[in-house]
């Protein structure tokens, strides 16, 4: 008996989600979803719309505003949350209540980004949506619509920060910066990379040692972007021979977390080496937080290590 079309799989990923042939997708593991709203620290947020045609939007957040100065202009946290370019939204508790602790902590104004994603968008529109949403901040400089970014931005401090998947938008966001401009009169100031993901064709540290995991790095980004040419593609190897210089990367200072107990801890250690070495004028901190795995300080952010992340993240900022 033939199948019917509709149900012929193309690509199997549970328990997260199942691709079909004829282009329709059902995720197996839904998002949360926690409602905009004014915490009892005085942080309050809303959702924004950048492209909707696209579906690209984002959740902001503003601190509580000093009422013997409430016209002071903040610095602006632009984040790109991670999950392999595959889940995750900018929606999530995992993502509102990180973004809350920072932007409580630090007094900073975030925009946190909601991009396309697989498997119903394959890379790069990631990538040009959050570069999208990236001139969206920026654009309010020049005094656009959304008031919380137009009244109280400080757009000489813009920073990009991102974890995992996110962190490698921010590595491909900063070098776009170099080479393109974010908005006229607007330059990034700051990038925070958590935990990048970042690949390669070669081996490297503990890659050797536990190749089935390297595999899944791998494998994931040779599936999300299938018009890519290989594991050396400078968006996802950055220090790969023949791609663009780190020199060329377009902010002023970088603060790089990796973790001990992290498959791509390597891969961020090669990047702060080769960063430091390219002739790129900028300053960049390393802070690595030993015994902890990928992306813990998020799930456990009372950790005395999730603390410490917490407050370079407070310091560099401000």
């Amino acid at each position: 008996m033939a199948s019917n079309a509709t149900d012929e799989i193309a690509f199997d990923f549970r328990p997260y989600f199942i691709l079909y042939k004829d282009g329709h997708v059902d995720r197996l593991t839904e998002n949360d979803f926690v409602p905009p709203s004014l915490n009892p620290e005085g942080v309050s947020s809303k959702d924004v719309a950048i492209i909707p045609e696209l579906g690209v939007s984002a959740r902001l957040f503003l601190p509580k505003l000093d009422a013997g100065d409430p016209h002071r202009k903040l610095p602006i946290l632009v984040y790109f949350h991670g999950g392999g370019f595959c889940f995750v939204s900018a929606f999530c508790s995992l993502v509102h209540g990180y973004l809350t602790s920072i932007v409580t902590e630090a007094n900073v104004i975030a925009v946190s980004i909601d991009f396309r994603r697989f498997p119903e968008h394959t890379l790069p529109a990631a990538y040009d949506d959050c570069w999208a949403a990236l001139q969206w901040v920026a654009s309010h400089s020049a005094g656009e619509a959304e008031p919380w970014l137009s009244e109280h931005g400080d757009f000489d401090r813009i920073t990009i920060i991102g974890d995992s998947a996110g962190g490698n938008i921010v590595h491909n966001m900063a070098m776009r910066a170099g080479r393109e401009e974010v908005g006229r009169g607007v330059k990034l100031d700051g990038a925070i990379f958590g935990h990048p993901y970042f690949c390669g064709a070669e081996a490297v540290g503990d890659e050797v040692k536990y190749p089935e995991k390297k595999a899944q790095g791998d494998y994931i980004w040779m599936l999300t972007n299938p018009t890519t040419v290989g594991l050396d593609d400078p968006q996802i190897n950055p220090i790969a021979v023949g791609g663009p210089s780190l020199s060329g990367l377009g902010c002023a200072r970088v603060l790089l977390c990796v973790a001990g107990n992290d498959i791509l801890r390597d891969r961020g250690l090669l990047y702060y080496e080769r960063l430091r070495s390219s002739g790129w004028k900028g300053t960049v901190e390393l802070l690595e937080s030993e015994g902890e795995e990928h992306v813990f300080h998020l799930y456990n952010p009372t950790r005395e290590n999730a603390r410490i992340i917490m407050q370079h993240i407070v310091s560099f900022l401000n």
